[in-house]
């Protein structure tokens, strides 16, 4: 009893430290208007590791369905185009942004207001997965200074 514990319990902490390989940052689900049936999920995922790593499925209980996207340039037009999995490179970042990688969230059970969490799930190729509690954020949220071209400068 105690030899089977104790597997277990290495089992465990050897599937913590791994996922600690990969750090999440700046992680925000986009807010929705009422009634709205979609949204996505954007974040930067550092790999801290001397492996690649790969993301293969998510899940939250938000919507009827989670899934890895894209967008793609095909015959002249932009489209979102659902992926197998997301690539984290070895000592790298994979960064999930507006127009690129992200996480869609579709058939959303309940509109997604600013300061709420939304729960995700990652699961990674080599079985291990992370948890996540996700804030909903405006769409424009942190946009507008990172753009701001009305600032003035200071001259001498």
């Amino acid at each position: 009893m105690k030899l089977k514990t104790l597997v277990f319990s290495t089992l465990l902490l050897a599937s913590t430290t791994a996922s600690a390989d990969v750090m999440v940052h700046d992680a925000y689900a986009r807010a929705t208007p009422p009634n709205a049936v979609n949204s996505a999920i954007f974040m930067h995922l550092m790999n801290n590791d001397d492996t690649a790593r790969q993301v293969i499925d998510a899940q939250s209980n938000a919507a009827d369905v989670v899934e890895l996207h894209n967008h793609i340039m095909s015959d002249g037009m932009m489209q979102m185009r659902k992926v197998g999995s997301i690539a984290i490179p070895a000592n790298g970042m994979a960064e999930l942004k507006p127009g690129g990688m992200h996480i869609m969230l579709l058939g959303l059970k309940d509109d997604l207001k600013e300061g709420e969490d939304v729960k995700l799930t990652l699961k990674f190729a080599n079985g291990e997965t992370k948890e996540l509690s996700i804030p909903v954020k405006k769409v424009m949220a942190g946009m507008k200074k990172a753009h701001d071209h009305t600032a003035k400068t200071k001259t001498q």
